[in-house]
């Protein structure tokens, strides 16, 4: 199964119950902070996971929407923006992009976070010509619908009535769908009342449960929440992992894919990490580079190589720092004497501290070197040290127990 690597977001709808505040700005482009707007917080959520291809359905004011994204990058995510011709409704939006879908992918909305793993949600195959819903349990539906659920299969959707209240499942407003499912769509259309209905008669709509943050912007009161809890929304912490003899099996400069044997514990490690809403950043020195046993392409196809044996497990790595400098190499443009990248200085922490909105507060390393241990502390978090044992079963210790002393 291919990791998938495309994620849309319906961002075209008029926002009519923000009333003059969407007015003049879409929904999603609401500022949260000085110089951020809500779908900020989306698109950097997506490409951490590593969703590369990031396309924006674009309606109402998407002219603004083309201005602020078309071509951005974000790590290593591309932003790119179709733009509706008229209203089409969400089914309409998403038939209009079929020239630019992938084989699978994550459809979005645009105006509400839900904070979930999205690679969970992907992790295993769909059913034929159907779909897959996140779903979120809630104290009162009243305001959004209900879910029915039949173990794995949606069994209904119930309309929102205010004047029924309790606690239920509701659609989060995240999907995973299949490129086939565009020929049953009539433009204009949407998704959710004329197209996933018909799914669920024929038993092709699953529904997952996660119990991750959810916030809806479609009213004034709560977008000033999402103003008021933008920093809970951005900042993470993060678990600093060093990778050979942490994550892989250490066979010496280990740099072929064919030489990448997981660690005991270390897939549902990542997958904890990931769960628990953790930034897992991967921190490795690679002397080999400069000691010209192998380049940096070969450091590039190895992580790729992680990421795509991570996703059947529903796990994902956020980011890769590695170090090709060494005092003793061969290779002059990585020759260079105390890098400050090289672990045990702690470069490679701190840039990603900054690139990734790092929260220090239950931010942790894990490593199988004294110079990993001195890294992390020099960057101001505890570093632990790895010798033995399940990978996931350490890794549920730390951050179960914050509170305890490192290893030394």
């Amino acid at each position: 199964m291919t990791r998938v690597k495309q994620a849309l977001f319906l961002v075209g709808g008029r926002g009519t119950r923000l009333g003059a505040l969407s007015a003049n700005t879409p929904k999603p482009m609401q500022e949260i902070a000085p110089g951020v707007r809500f779908l900020d917080i989306l698109l950097e959520n997506a490409a951490r996971m590593g969703f590369s291809d990031i396309v924006l359905l674009a309606g109402h004011l998407g002219e603004q929407v083309e201005s602020a994204y078309n071509g951005r990058t974000i790590g290593e995510a591309t932003i790119r923006v179709v733009r509706e011709s008229e209203p089409m409704g969400t089914g309409g939006a998403l038939a209009q992009a079929a020239h630019v879908l992938d084989e699978t992918f994550v459809l979005l909305n645009g105006d509400s976070f839900f904070d979930i793993n999205l690679r969970a949600l992907t992790a295993a195959p769909l059913p034929a010509g159907g779909g897959r819903l996140a779903l979120r349990m809630v104290d009162d539906t009243s305001r959004y619908g209900s879910v029915k659920l039949d173990g794995m299969n949606v069994a209904a959707f119930i309309e929102k009535n205010p004047d029924v209240s309790g606690p239920g499942l509701i659609n989060g407003g995240i999907y995973y769908l299949g490129r086939d499912l565009v020929d049953r769509i009539a433009a204009p259309s949407s998704i959710e009342t004329d197209v996933f209905p018909d799914l669920v008669r024929e038993g092709r709509l699953e529904g997952v449960p996660f119990d991750g943050y959810f916030l809806d912007i479609g009213l004034p009161e709560t977008l000033a929440q999402a103003q008021r809890e933008t920093a809970a929304l951005r900042m993470r912490p993060a678990a600093f992992l060093d990778r050979d003899g942490v994550l892989n099996e250490d066979r010496g400069y280990t740099h072929r894919v064919a030489d990448l044997a997981w660690m005991p514990g270390a897939k549902s490690a990542i997958r904890l990490l990931n769960d628990r809403g953790y930034r897992v950043i991967v921190v490795t020195n690679q002397a080999g580079v400069a000691r010209g046993y192998y380049d940096e392409p070969a450091v590039l196809d190895f992580h790729a190589a992680m990421q795509e044996q991570l996703a059947p497990d529903g796990a994902y790595i956020d980011a890769f720092y590695h170090c090709p400098y060494h005092a003793d190499g061969c290779v002059p443009a990585f020759t260079v004497d105390n890098h400050p990248d090289r672990k045990p200085n702690p470069g490679m922490l701190l840039q990603a501290m900054t690139d990734w909105s790092v929260d220090k507060a239950g931010s942790f390393l894990i490593g199988d070197s004294t110079t990993d241990i001195e890294a992390a502390t020099r960057a101001g978090i505890p570093g632990h040290l790895f010798e033995s044992g399940e990978l996931d079963v350490i890794v549920s210790g730390i951050i179960d127990h914050p509170s305890d002393k490192p290893a030394d």
